[in-house]
């Protein structure tokens, strides 16, 4: 009798673990990133296509795994010099055609429809150099639909990127990034 408990405990609660395990599937054409770059004579605002993104994640433990691709050679900022000068020096696009996130874990409460805050901590790669990183996500899901904000800056001389500063005209160290992603939940 008392093993039998144990099973049907087991066959009810099964079903419920399974049920937090999700994937959110990004769809690339609904999804952007946009970067601000202060400068001493104006702001830069320029934005990269995302190539593709899965993230697996499960609200019965602090682990993520997957990745969001960004096309480094993608970006945009209204001055076909200036990009043809980014793709080249800066993120060497002929080397290096990506720029990636793989998130590995998080912390905050994914909640089953609505708004949730949370921290993802994982590996951004750029220039073919992983650095960890600590992004917050504002997470939105609705049913199957899923939508993930976020706005942090990176350090990219820091990571090694030139800056762009010529004469008179001064780039600033860090870039803001704001990444949108909207998609869809799997099990």
């Amino acid at each position: 009798m008392k093993s039998f408990a144990v099973f049907a405990l087991a066959a009810v609660l099964a079903p419920a673990a399974l049920a937090q395990h999700q994937t959110f599937v990004v769809n690339p054409d609904a999804s952007e990133v946009k970067i601000t770059l202060k400068t001493t004579h104006e702001l830069v605002n320029g934005s990269f296509h995302v190539q593709s993104g899965s993230i697996e994640f499960d609200r019965g433990t602090p682990k993520m795994l997957g990745s969001v691709v960004v096309l480094a050679g993608s970006g945009k900022t209204g001055n076909d010099s200036r990009d043809k000068k980014m793709n080249k020096d800066i993120l060497k696009v002929e080397q290096y055609a990506t720029v990636s996130f793989e998130p590995k874990t998080y912390t905050g409460a994914i909640a089953l429809s609505g708004d949730s805050t949370i921290q993802v901590t994982g590996v951004f790669t750029l220039l073919g150099t992983p650095h960890e990183i600590t992004i917050p996500i504002l997470v939105h899901l609705e049913g199957i639909t899923a939508t993930a904000k976020a706005h942090f800056v990176v350090p990219y001389v820091q990571w090694g990127l030139k800056n762009p500063s010529f004469m008179i005209w001064k780039a600033d160290d860090d870039v803001a990034i704001d990444l949108f992603l909207a998609g869809r939940l799997s099990k």
